[in-house]
């Protein structure tokens, strides 16, 4: 069997805010948060529970010097992981309660993961979030803000949030402006069971799909995924934990592989799923037995990474 620590890792669905250590937030806090503030473990009972762990770090993702400090930190703890590339993603909309712009949001970021990746050579770039619950206007203005980023640093777009009270229909007008701005972009969709919004994330021109387990629902429109080479942003531990499946036995990697869906394993939140892509990876190899997928998986993510499309 493939010796999954020592594999060279690719993480293409990782969440700044999720990802946030103890250790960093300890800093930030001037106290050692519990672990049952930051993570969630398999006993997990909905995805409201899920959701409420995020509240502490975005708390303190409030500064520049706190978002550069949060990202050098992130990037570095991420060598230990053995990670080659990582695409991060958060939403710098949230980061603007205390009177920062988007984009001082985003540059704080970037300084933070360059500084980290100087001294690791971690290979990083950014997705910046679209919020569901936000005003159109609101998720427009972050459109302009990480244009000019984009290329440098960012690498496309995303949309976030709930997805069962606000459906990607919803959206139309902002992926139709990112498309005619040639701005990339990734949507979070099928994660809470409606195979529509995998379908309207397709038809909208999206390069990647996030969780997508819906996708399982309709093996025609599974072909044309296939066919168009869109990949899927699979996270095994959260999946379970945010109850998207609900046991191991209905887990659809396999199915979707087999139907040639360029399927990725990710961590989605390393600090509130209390993961790494080792963690992941082996919960794959052990549930199918097989190094195959494992090899498999991790190709289709350096394939359908941003920085290679």
């Amino acid at each position: 069997m493939l010796n999954i620590k020592e594999l060279k890792k690719t993480d293409l669905h990782c969440h700044l805010d999720g990802s946030l250590s103890a250790t960093t937030l300890s800093h930030f806090l001037h106290r050692t948060p519990d672990f049952s503030e930051l993570s969630v473990d398999d006993s997990c009972t909905s995805l409201t529970e899920y959701l409420k762990k995020f509240d502490l770090p975005l708390h303190c993702l409030q500064t520049k010097a706190n978002l550069e400090l949060a990202a050098y930190t992130f990037l570095k703890e991420l060598a230990a992981d053995q990670m080659k590339y990582i695409e991060v993603r958060f939403a710098p909309t949230l980061s603007t309660q205390d009177g920062l712009s988007c984009e001082d949001v985003i540059e704080s970021v970037l300084r933070g993961l360059e500084k980290g990746k100087s001294e690791t050579g971690i290979d990083y770039n950014v997705i910046t979030c679209a919020m569901r619950h936000f005003a159109p206007e609101q998720n427009m203005q972050l459109l302009d803000s990480m244009e000019k980023y984009v290329g440098h640093g960012v690498c496309a777009l995303d949309l976030a949030g709930d997805e069962s009270k606000f459906p990607n229909p919803l959206f139309h007008e902002l992926f139709e402006e990112a498309r005619h701005r040639k701005i990339p972009f990734v949507i979070h969709s099928g994660e809470t069971g409606n195979v529509e919004n995998v379908r309207t994330a397709m038809e909208y021109g999206a390069a990647r799909i996030g969780h997508g387990l819906a996708l399982i629902q309709d093996p025609d429109l599974m072909q044309e995924i296939a066919r168009r080479g869109i990949g899927i942003e699979m996270c095994p531990t959260s999946n379970l934990q945010t109850h998207a499946i609900d046991s191991w036995n209905n887990y659809p990697l396999d199915t979707f592989l087999h139907a040639g869906v360029k399927v990725s394993v990710n961590t989605d939140n390393r600090t509130v799923s209390n993961t790494t892509m080792a963690h992941e990876l082996e919960r794959i190899q052990k549930l199918y037995g097989s190094d195959d997928i494992i090899r498999q998986v991790i190709k289709n993510a350096e394939e359908t990474a941003f920085k290679n499309l």
